[in-house]
């Protein structure tokens, strides 16, 4: 697979985005990549895995390969788009996954991210939600991943604003784990992924199990479920969302009209 690098020492596995023209994006094939190289892995002996990017890159990932999603009258972000079957895998995969960042995280990209155990960025790195600027809707199980990671305040903020957020804050309002220099960062992430690997292997399975389903134990009902896949809707059959669609494609500014 061109779009990403894997391999393995010891017990780590290492993931390495690398499709640097398309700026890491999420799309199909970086996707069915990372989703075959965790497979790979929790079929073998690994037990830690480290997500990262190629040293010294400016983008960890724009997010979503935005030439992929549909122009309209269609939901952008169903069960089945790429982001929504690489979180899943990322959640339940059974070792625990150590995003190392570099550079800015954008979009469907910051989900993916804080889906990892652990997060690790250098104290340049960014965090940008992006979908208002192109008029794209984010769906309910994206923003439940958001406030597992933050409070409602920050997810407001991140979600209306969707300007990007340093590292040093997102460390100090506990949204990621550490800040490290970019120069340390790799011998900093491998040291934490072999430490992890020299434990338990089931207990750290059973944990990272257990508080995935506590994590997740806020009911929503039918009727509110209804709601938000109603508002949904009324966003991906908007002049707005086909026009930021199409102005992302032709590298211009949107035009937004509020319908």
């Amino acid at each position: 697979m061109e779009a990403i690098e894997v391999k393995q020492e010891g017990f780590v596995g290492s993931i390495i985005l690398d499709n640097p023209k398309k700026l890491n994006a999420l799309s199909h094939d970086l996707v069915d990549g990372v989703i075959a190289a965790l497979a790979k892995f929790a079929a073998g002996d690994v037990r830690a895995v480290i997500l990262r990017s190629r040293p010294g890159v400016k983008v960890w990932s724009a997010g979503h390969d935005v030439s992929e999603l549909p122009e309209g009258r269609r939901d952008p972000l169903g069960w089945d788009d790429p982001l929504r079957n690489l979180v899943r895998t990322i959640e339940t995969h059974p070792c625990p996954v150590i995003a190392q960042i570099e550079g800015g995280v954008w979009g469907g990209a910051v989900e993916t991210v804080l889906a990892c155990d652990i997060v690790i960025a250098t104290p340049e790195s960014t965090f940008a939600v992006t979908p208002a600027r192109l008029g794209v809707p984010y769906n309910v199980s994206g923003m439940m991943t958001f406030m597992s990671a933050g409070s409602l305040r920050l997810v407001k903020e991140l979600a209306f604003t969707a300007a990007p957020m340093a590292a040093e804050r997102a460390e100090r309002i506990g949204m990621i784990n550490h800040v490290v220099p970019a120069d340390s960062i790799a011998g900093f992430t491998q040291a934490m992924a072999e430490r992890i690997a020299n434990n338990a292997p089931l207990s750290i399975r059973v944990m990272k199990e257990q508080l995935r389903v506590l994590a997740g134990a806020k009911p929503v009902s039918p009727r509110g479920f209804e709601k938000v896949q109603g508002l949904r809707r009324v966003v991906y059959d908007s002049h707005d969302y086909a026009e930021g669609i199409r102005a992302f494609k032709e590298k211009r500014p949107p035009q937004f009209i509020g319908k």
